[in-house]
């Protein structure tokens, strides 16, 4: 990149042409490849990226399927969660996590986050579990609702796992499934060595193209080490078709395509060095970050975790206030997530209201999205660290 003074920087949220260019002749090859074959859909490619997704994840199976939402769906029908159901879940995450629950006519129940890492607080999930919820033979019942708590969901948000230690230890404690949302954390693991998707029942991983491995579209991923459930998952993607044109149970349309995973094929390769340079990255800014005294709030890697930083959120008083000014100095931001789920218009009828789960709701007011892609600049690195330091001192 050429030098540039500070005023001239502009650093978008996310530039993915920067990843695009080295990688351009392999993924056209890759691309013609699938064109020369006509075959589209399904296919040798989607099964080499299959095999070698879940081998990165440490997982014996991988379903590709059509996005990151159709993973957590499929997760979910594989299961036979329907009305009646309920899913303890988070109310702070990408509307997905609990709308799959909601399409299949079950409940999301929501549990707070913690503070610091903004995953599913396993305090929170226990206390839920053993205060509101009853015993009836083997199932598991919400006093207030009548529903039955059948999934528990942990979302790994913004690329560090869950607690995962005490939450599986509570699901097979009370009898529930594990559906891992790993969409934002592929490549993941826990202090002890659990990798994310590969830990519950059944994991999802979305490949949208912002994602750490992102296609040129929507695709996603279901990982198991569960052969039944994978061969479940299979048919299900399908229409619940097998053999081809014969259906013993109702499925969807949740096929991926062979050029996205022909895409997706070439950049795995990437994975593990892009990961690295979110690491770096975040590394900067939190060193930077520590001549702010405290006023603003860096990401909280775990000890022994491995964090991919698919976002680094900081937390920072007058947060609009800050991002407008970061916006003026063309420095992109977003925020990951303004409004809680249990807040959401369509989620009124599950009667919930402000206060219901604090700690989500302060992150939806002062979280923010700083630039974190691996082709970053020291340059920009430095423009950014410095603008939010500016923004925070004039605002403070």
């Amino acid at each position: 990149m050429k030098s540039q003074s500070a005023p001239d920087l502009h650093v978008p949220l996310l530039d993915l042409r920067l990843q695009y260019a080295p990688l351009r002749a392999r993924i056209e090859a890759a691309m013609r490849e699938v064109c020369d074959s006509q075959q589209f859909v399904l296919g040798p490619k989607v099964e080499e990226l299959e095999r070698r997704v879940a081998d990165y994840c440490g997982a014996q199976h991988g379903i590709g399927v059509s996005s990151g939402t159709d993973a957590l769906l499929l997760a979910l029908m594989a299961l036979d969660i329907g009305p009646g159901d309920e899913v303890l879940t988070v109310p702070y995450s990408f509307f997905a996590t609990a709308g799959v629950v909601a399409r299949l006519g079950a409940r999301p129940v929501f549990c707070d986050i913690e503070a610091d890492t903004y995953n599913i607080d396993p305090a929170a999930a226990a206390d839920f579990l053993s205060t509101r919820c009853r015993r009836e033979g083997d199932a598991l019942i919400d006093r207030a609702t009548g529903g039955r708590v059948r999934v528990l969901m942990p979302v790994h948000l913004y690329g560090q796992t869950a607690d995962m230690e005490p939450l599986l230890e509570l699901a097979s404690r009370y009898g529930l499934a594990v559906i891992e949302d790993a969409a934002q954390a592929i490549g993941s693991r826990t202090a002890s060595g659990g990798n994310a998707g590969s830990m519950g029942e059944i994991g999802c991983l979305s490949f949208f193209p912002t994602k750490n491995l992102g296609a040129f579209g929507d695709a996603g991923m279901c990982l198991t080490n569960d052969a039944e459930l994978a061969e479940r998952m299979r048919v299900l993607r399908v229409h619940g078709g097998k053999p081809k044109y014969y259906h013993a149970v109702i499925g969807g349309n949740f096929r991926i395509d062979a050029l996205q995973a022909a895409v997706l094929n070439v950049k795995l390769d990437s994975l593990d060095e892009w990961t690295a340079g979110r690491q770096r990255n975040a590394t900067h800014y939190t060193k930077r970050f520590a001549a702010a005294r405290g006023r603003v709030v860096v990401p909280v890697a775990r000890p022994g975790n491995r964090h991919i930083y698919n976002q680094y959120v900081i937390r920072v008083p007058h947060r609009d206030a800050v991002r407008e000014r970061l916006s003026a100095r063309r420095v992109g931001t977003e925020i990951y997530y303004p409004v809680p789920l249990h807040l959401q218009g369509c989620f009124a009828y599950l009667g919930h209201g402000e206060g219901d789960f604090p700690e989500s709701e302060a992150a939806a007011s002062h979280s923010l999205a700083l630039p974190i892609y691996p082709e970053l600049e020291p340059a920009q690195l430095d423009h950014v660290a410095d603008c939010v330091l500016e923004a925070v001192a004039e605002l403070t």
